[in-house]
């Protein structure tokens, strides 16, 4: 069956970095179109990035902080997010539309 387990969230500070993973399984990864989404406390969803056919894809609330990439070897998408603001706090999830999403990993961005 279809399975997404995002990794690699927890606790930063302003201005710190953090790298989430997501472990796919049980569809073909590698020509799938994946998402990174994200929903902050009280908030509804927040489409973030795609890594698809082309280009990779950013919302411009995290373009030239974050960067997606993805290793079809190992079936994991990735999320860099460098110079993290308070207002990155979220739950983190991937997700393929036809797919399916992750269980999502918390990511807060706090001193």
């Amino acid at each position: 069956q279809v399975q997404l387990v995002e990794s690699g969230g927890g606790l930063v500070q302003p201005g710190g970095s953090l790298r989430l993973s997501c472990a796919a399984s049980g569809f073909i990864f590698s020509s799938s179109w994946m998402n990174w989404v994200r929903q902050a406390p009280g908030k509804g969803l927040e489409w973030v990035s795609l890594s698809g056919g082309g280009r990779p894809i950013y919302a411009d609330s995290v373009k030239g902080r974050f960067t997606i990439s993805r290793d079809n070897a190992k079936n994991t998408l990735y999320l860099q997010m460098n110079s993290l603001k308070p207002e990155d706090t979220a739950v983190y999830y991937c997700a393929d539309w036809a797919q399916g999403w992750g269980q999502g990993t918390q990511v807060t961005v706090s001193s």
